[in-house]
């Protein structure tokens, strides 16, 4: 039995879980738990910061448990992590003096307003590579300050720690003596210079955040700290934010490679290489990774709504009975679907950006039924990820020939055929769609020295590639109603 091991945390939007990988790039276990989704009002998404915390603790020794690994095997943890979600804790007490706001949250919409009114879009952009949107930690932070009692004021003080989730795992792992993040997740920040890979003083000044709250910032290859387990310690040797792990866990490694997850969110990014390149379009600019003293960028398009509008299907429709359900449901109707679901239900981002839309059904008729529910569903993701790649094309001056996709949905073969189809290109889906907990792997791996990213190359295997097979003419008609459904739905808030 190979006696080498790395573990992967997966912290999810809505579940977290634990990975086994051996010395082949192989998943030997893996253990998922969810959590509660909390909804205060409309529009607002949290999550408890110590259910999260308690829920990864507990999958990682169901891993240990059930695999019967032991601490002496384990020569690295990679931790990969939703994005953007914001915790803010006391360092005294070591507790959150909030709720985690999630990256969904749009409270902070009227105040992300004000900033654009205040002329900084185009600053945000240049230093930042983001746009001005609730989606970013920045203004959660803000709201944390400025509306719990006494928070500005511990702040001021150096009492208060703010984190991805990353940060708030790892401040815990390590029994609270690091505060660290990685380029990554700092760069969905809103207040992280991606040229100079600091901390930025004139956001943080506009935004009334002392600089003493945030972490100090790796690259993604580091030793963040070391996790104790039956008196092992273990390195925590790799970190980044779930889109980027997907990134390089597809191997993704050269100019100009793309990918797309589909997990709650829909997120395509694509490997720009080593100079931040940004876009016209409503596309943003990211940092990849950091690795070997290098620093890779990339472009992004995020769809809030992904995975998470197969949820709905399932949790507030009672359309479906389980995720699977809906690819059966899709393919039984055989006919054209004149339905369209634009599921806009925390508003639309790239390449629209719009944080008053709000979620629609369009085309409904008497004879409507499930199926043409369920089917549209899935649909708008595939029309999600075109409208997405369009404006990438655009961008970057390169023209895809292929999409490697992952995550959740990835499986569905109705999905995959029909993303195929909208794009007019070909869709390739590896035989381990668990790319985003791999990619923090194979970034552990080569900071302990266990692989190169040769080794990540040649560990890709492919499951299917599916073509497209539908006519131009049905593929722009079906587009074209996307596109005027879409139109419909945005700035509902506003009127």
């Amino acid at each position: 039995m190979n006696t080498s091991f790395i573990v992967s945390l997966d912290q999810g939007t809505t579940s977290s879980r634990a990975l086994l990988i051996d010395h082949q790039g192989k998943i030997i276990g893996m253990e998922q738990e969810e959590f509660e989704q909390i909804y205060p009002q409309s529009g607002w998404v949290e999550h408890d910061p110590a259910v999260i915390l308690q829920s990864q603790l507990r999958v990682f020794e169901k891993l240990i448990k059930n695999t019967k690994v032991t601490p002496d095997q384990i020569v690295a943890i990679g931790i990969t992590n939703q994005r953007e979600t914001t915790v803010v804790w006391d360092s005294e007490t070591g507790k959150p003096i909030y709720n985690a706001i999630v990256w969904q949250d749009k409270r902070t919409a009227p105040f992300c307003e004000k900033l654009k009114k205040r002329g900084l879009t185009d600053y945000v952009r240049k230093n930042t590579g983001l746009v001005i949107d609730s989606y970013f930690s920045g203004t959660k932070i803000k709201w944390i300050l400025d509306n719990i009692e006494g928070a500005q004021e511990k702040a001021d003080k150096g009492v208060l720690r703010f984190g991805t989730i990353d940060s708030w795992l790892i401040w815990n792992l390590t029994k609270e003596n690091v505060h660290v993040t990685d380029y990554s997740n700092a760069s969905r920040s809103l207040l992280f210079n991606i040229n100079t890979l600091e901390w930025d003083k004139k956001l943080l000044s506009e935004l009334e955040i002392p600089a003493s709250m945030l972490p100090k910032v790796f690259p993604s290859s580091s030793v963040f700290g070391m996790y104790e387990l039956n008196g092992v310690k273990i390195p925590i040797a790799s970190v980044l934010g779930d889109q980027q792990a997907a990134l390089f866990g597809q191997a993704c490694l050269k100019k100009g490679d793309a990918k797309n997850t589909y997990g709650t969110g829909c997120f395509l990014l694509m490997n720009t290489g080593k100079k931040p390149q940004f876009s016209k379009n409503g596309l943003i600019t990211t940092i990849a990774w950091g690795v070997n003293g290098k620093v890779r960028y990339a472009l992004e398009g995020s769809i809030f709504i992904a995975g998470a509008a197969v949820q709905w299907l399932r949790d507030e429709l009672n359309v479906i009975e389980s995720a699977c359900e809906s690819e059966k449901l899709a393919l039984s109707l055989d006919v054209e679907n004149p339905v369209y679901v634009v599921p806009a239900f925390a508003g639309l981002g790239a390449p629209y950006w719009d944080m008053y839309a709000r979620g629609a059904i369009f085309g409904l008729t008497r004879d409507t039924g499930k199926a043409h529910i369920a089917k549209a569903t899935l649909d708008s993701l595939g029309y999600q990820v075109k409208d997405i790649l369009q404006a990438m094309q655009s961008d970057s001056g390169i023209k895809l020939k292929c999409l490697k996709v992952d995550g959740g949905a990835a499986a569905n073969n109705y999905l995959m055929q029909f993303q195929a189809d909208i794009l007019n290109k070909n869709v390739i889906r590896p035989k381990s769609i668990e790319s985003t907990a791999l990619g923090a792997a194979y970034m552990a791996g080569i900071t302990v020295g266990m692989w190169s990213e040769d080794d990540i190359l040649k560990s890709r295997t492919v499951d299917k590639i599916f073509e497209p097979n539908v006519s131009k003419q049905l593929r722009n008609k079906m587009y074209a109603g996307w596109k005027k459904a879409v139109k419909r739905t945005m700035n509902w808030e506003c009127n």
